[in-house]
């Protein structure tokens, strides 16, 4: 004989399958979770907010004519950039907190892929901003669309 709890035997194929849903459905849980976190511990796009303070790299030569992950061609000396979760064409304006230069750039490509850093700028991005020579900066990015 099975045993009942919330409703449904233990061991019946209807509280397997209700386990099964459980279980998945923690799993989404996590891994949005994760998501969330990848960008050091925050959301990577908080919603209703249209700007906030990141970390920027910049990448060029080497990927210099290659596609992108949204199918266009890698133009280095553009104003392009790359982010993990912002769709594609999205406009944003990044802003150089040192420096206080500005550009517009669209989304193009996915990345960076490591943490701590929220955008990777085309080389003719970050030099506009005046940031190739330090590598890293810290910009404002706020979404225009």
């Amino acid at each position: 004989m099975s045993k009942a709890v919330s409703g449904f035997a233990v061991g019946s194929r209807r509280g397997a399958s209700v386990a099964r849903a459980l279980a998945l459905s923690g799993l989404l849980v996590l891994w949005a979770f994760g998501v969330a976190c990848s960008s050091g511990g925050r959301p990577a796009v908080r919603p209703g907010h249209s700007s906030w303070v990141a970390v920027a790299s910049w990448y060029g030569a080497q990927y210099h004519g290659r596609r992108t992950a949204s199918g266009e061609v890698f133009d280095m000396n553009g104003r392009t950039a790359a982010h993990r979760t912002l769709p594609f064409g999205t406009r944003l304006k990044i802003t150089h907190m040192k420096n206080h230069r500005s550009i517009v750039v669209k989304i193009n490509d996915r990345g960076p892929f490591i943490r701590g850093r929220e955008i990777d700028l085309s080389y003719g991005a970050a030099s506009a901003l005046g940031m190739v020579n330090e590598g890293l900066a810290k910009v404002r990015i706020e979404r225009l669309n």
